[in-house]
């Protein structure tokens, strides 16, 4: 009867081992533009081109008591045509034409700059995460330039570990939010304009 109440506890406490352990995500978040933007072109072909300047597809980990095999990522391929959409809509809804090559046209670099995910490290259970997203334009008009960063994070608590949907929500969410930023700087729109 001991031996066998013995095995039931070991039992448990593998199972419960096992709970704390978290997989790797690989998430594929649908930022979207969250604003209106007041037009200030009239038409005018702009090129617009977005693309991936972190160092690698891994946003960080969840945490948990395996860390390492607990990564979050987003490959650039999942990301980078939602972004090029939401991109050239935004340049519309400024009031230009998205051109891929008008010879001549104003130049809108957008670079993913960053994108982030860190848990706190003491604690087998992830109850807290903070998620960042960074983008940098470069607009190239004629002879003038500009450049900006735009930045947004999310301090998100959690009664358990989030999984894989909730997690992709968070980082869809801040992804939008640092695009709006960038599309609502006064500075990108009047340069694009002024050619």
């Amino acid at each position: 009867m001991l031996q066998r109440l013995l095995f039931g506890l070991i039992t448990v406490t593998s199972l419960t081992l096992v709970g704390c352990a978290n997989s790797p995500q690989q998430l594929t978040p649908e930022p979207k533009i969250t604003t209106q933007l007041a037009p200030v072109g009239h038409g005018q072909p702009v090129s617009v081109r977005v693309v991936d300047g972190r160092p690698s597809p891994t946003l960080g980990s969840r945490g948990g008591l395996y860390p390492e095999t607990a990564l979050v990522s987003v490959n650039a391929q999942d990301v980078l045509p939602k972004l090029q959409a939401q991109a050239e809509a935004a340049v519309r809804l400024l009031g230009f034409t998205p051109s891929a090559n008008a010879p001549g046209a104003p130049q809108l670099t957008i670079t993913l700059a960053e994108l982030k995910y860190q848990s706190p490290k003491d604690g087998l259970y992830v109850t807290e995460a903070s998620i960042g997203a960074t983008f940098k334009s470069d607009v190239n008009a004629g002879t003038r330039r500009y450049s900006g960063r735009y930045g947004a994070s999310l301090n998100q608590r959690f009664g358990m570990s989030p999984n894989q949907e909730t997690n992709t929500k968070l980082v869809s969410d801040v992804l939008s939010d640092a695009l709006t930023r960038l599309f609502k700087d006064p500075s990108i729109g009047s340069l694009l304009s002024s050619q």
